[in-house]
């Protein structure tokens, strides 16, 4: 059961979908360790990044397993479940499902849309507005003077920034943005991307954008934004923690 050259739409859930339907058909036994990262892009004609998306979708779904330092690898066959575990199941999938936007593809979409709210606010700010930004960007950095992740602050400081913009629209599209990032693919990515180094690169950048709002500067603004979102996005698809998901350096 050969591999199939990938569309482009939902592309993590695409391979995903193909890499489950292998293992059920027996392509890759139970223990078996799965193809490098690198050799699973090429042979779908997909990013490095995309399969990182589908490897953790199945892994919420419980059917791989990410081991450290080694690699990927297929999770055994589990018991019948019962009624009350399948229902657990079943809300562990309704979760992911809610989250359907891939992270990647909401980061890009955050680089073209974020990136142009920031220069509007820039632009009209009020006072309480900067205070408000001011604040979100207090809140990132005691939350990770106490080691733990600036999530709040971080989603406070873009949203107040949305709300500067002075359009409704613009500002509902990046609260939905944000809504998406509680769905179980974005945290487990998170649980992955994200440490203390990653924060503090994060805080740098918000005060960037901060200062450009101070000074009601809406191209330095977007500059920043890009700025942020770009690194962000790089992060996101290459910062491992604890392992690459492939025993291959990156």
């Amino acid at each position: 059961m050969p591999l199939q050259a990938i569309a482009p739409h939902r592309l993590y859930r695409q391979i995903a979908a193909q890499l489950r339907a292998l293992i059920a058909h027996g392509e890759f036994d139970p223990g078996q360790r799965l193809p490098a990262e690198r050799d699973l892009a090429t042979q779908l004609g997909v990013s490095r990044p995309t399969v990182r998306e589908a490897l953790i979708a199945l892994e919420v779904e419980g059917v791989i397993e990410v081991r450290t330092g080694s690699g990927i690898y297929v999770c055994l066959p589990k018991p019948v479940p019962s009624t009350q575990t399948k229902a657990k199941h079943q809300t562990k999938m309704a979760e992911l499902g809610n989250a359907d936007w891939g992270p990647l593809e909401v980061m890009s979409a955050r680089l073209l849309v974020e990136a142009e709210v920031a220069a509007l606010a820039a632009a009209q700010a009020s006072r309480s507005q900067l205070q408000a930004m001011a604040t979100a960007l207090q809140q990132m950095k005691q939350a990770a003077a106490r080691s733990q992740a600036p999530s709040v602050g971080d989603q406070a400081f873009h949203l107040a920034i949305a709300q500067a913009c002075g359009n409704g629209v613009l500002a509902d599209t990046v609260q939905h943005y944000w809504s998406a990032r509680d769905g179980a693919l974005f945290k487990r990515l998170g649980d992955y991307f994200e440490n203390p180094t990653s924060w503090q690169h994060a805080i740098e950048e918000h005060s960037r954008i901060y200062q450009a709002m101070r000074e009601h500067d809406p191209s330095a603004a977007r500059r920043a934004m890009q700025h942020h979102l770009r690194q962000a996005h790089k992060r996101f698809s290459a910062s491992w923690r604890n392992a690459p998901l492939s025993p291959q350096p990156t």
